[in-house]
């Protein structure tokens, strides 16, 4: 009896110790360093707010987080593998709006929106039109004035193609009643970098761009309601009659097979880190917009995204 008791006891040490982390209680998560895939290459939008969740992660979690780039195909590439990732908690991956509902209704983006498991969306950077410091487009209607006269000749770069960036250009033809050449890029980075390089006439990116280049780009209108904090001096496209709202939110998402106890501990972690005043003051400076939508709220809060999304991208011609 004693060696059955020893051999059932062996086997189960052997089998907790097999089992994955996200069988153990969440409230002890995690216990180990986490990887955190993004989906675009580093020198983004994505990048800067990762690193600076990484700066603090430690000191809300007692663990550190690994970045990981995985660029490809306007994070696509990326966003169709997660669910191929082990749910255990330990890999989570940077997810962005509009890109994951825009893509799939374009077709073969290797994934469904609602096949993707967000669990905070931690931060909102609108849209904006730049060109580099010494171009001859000093204002937005100079802009628009060259454009209408050479339809096509204006080429904006931007991150991906179906992302925020590629609507709100065409959202910006259609209102203004011209034609521009979207092109595309893995990621804020290199579109900013073909901008600055005169490579594209200029760039459809998002206004946290103009944090790290300076005085290298002039940005000649932002996609906010009102006038940002961080650029006073820049106008809205409202301000200049044009109805354009609009950017990318930012979160973390995991693979569909994380159980739910864990979904919340890391959308928990966010929201921690969100309230952080170092990680705050980082954010503000950089130009972001700090939102908070947690795990609770996902559901409602993609199904209005979509429903929002969708119509203007059937506008738009998208999906069609």
């Amino acid at each position: 009896m004693k060696i059955r008791t020893t051999f059932f006891a062996t086997a189960a040490l052997a089998l907790l110790a097999a089992m994955p982390a996200a069988a153990q209680s969440a409230e002890e998560f995690p216990t180990k360093a986490m990887t955190y895939i993004l989906p675009f290459d580093a020198g983004g939008e994505s990048d800067i707010a990762a690193r600076f969740q990484q700066s603090v992660w430690n000191k809300h979690t007692g663990q550190d987080v690994i970045i990981q780039y995985q660029p490809g195909a306007g994070g696509a590439q990326a966003w169709s593998q997660l669910n191929d990732i082990a749910g255990d908690g330990y890999t989570v991956m940077g997810i962005n709006l509009p890109h994951t509902i825009l893509q799939p209704l374009e077709g073969n983006a290797g994934y469904q929106t609602d096949e993707l498991t967000p669990v905070h969306y931690f931060h909102y950077t609108p849209n904006a039109i730049f060109v580099p410091s010494d171009s001859e487009f000093e204002t937005l209607d100079q802009l628009v004035e060259y454009a209408t006269a050479n339809p096509g000749l204006v080429t904006l770069a931007g991150s991906g193609s179906k992302s925020a960036n590629n609507l709100g250009q065409m959202q910006f033809d259609q209102a203004a009643g011209i034609t521009t050449t979207y092109v595309p890029f893995s990621g804020t980075g290199p579109s900013i970098t073909a901008v600055l390089g005169n490579q594209t006439v200029g760039g459809f990116n998002y206004a946290t761009s103009a944090m790290a280049q300076g005085d290298a780009l002039r940005m000649l209108a932002v996609a906010s309601e009102e006038r940002m904090p961080a650029f006073p001096d820049v106008p809205t496209f409202k301000e200049l009659g044009y109805d354009i709202v609009g950017g990318a939110y930012r979160g973390i998402a995991v693979p569909a097979s994380t159980p739910e106890d864990i979904r919340q501990r890391i959308s928990d972690i966010v929201s921690e880190i969100n309230a952080d005043p170092d990680f705050i003051s980082k954010m503000e400076e950089g130009g972001f917009v700090l939102t908070d939508i947690p795990y609770e709220e996902m559901p409602e809060f993609v199904a209005q995204m979509k429903e929002e999304y969708t119509a203007g991208a059937k506008a738009l011609g998208i999906g069609d």
